[in-house]
């Protein structure tokens, strides 16, 4: 029995690597998506904890938001994100897709957490 990596797994694996050669000691902007929601995380992988996180989950997001797996939902978070970081001291982060594209919500949420302050 071998390993099979899906187009999913190589495309994650080829992004994390390029993100530790050009990080140079910057906090990760996370994100993960399913299907019903949108989530994001920045993380200090030097110290191995997460610094800020915010999803579609939570409540003050989940009231106001139609459904949490469409671009509107991504803003939010993004916005949300953004905000928490710049007052836990965050300013400059990189920028972990996954193995997602930069398109749709995951493109939504990084414009969103730029406009909220964050520089990647």
């Amino acid at each position: 029995m071998g390993t099979h990596s899906t187009q999913y797994d190589r495309r994650k694996a080829r992004v994390r690597r390029a993100l530790k050669a050009r990080a140079a000691g910057r906090p990760r902007l996370s994100v993960n998506r399913s299907s019903k929601h949108i989530y994001a995380q920045i993380i200090d992988d030097t110290a191995g904890h997460t610094l800020a996180a915010a999803s579609t989950l939570e409540k003050d997001l989940k009231g106001s938001l139609k459904t949490g797996s469409d671009k509107a939902a991504a803003a939010a978070v993004g916005k949300l994100l953004a905000e928490r970081a710049v007052k836990a001291g965050v300013k400059e982060v990189v920028f972990d897709r996954g193995g997602y594209l930069y398109h749709g919500r995951v493109k939504a949420l990084a414009d969103a957490a730029r406009e909220g302050g964050l520089d990647f």
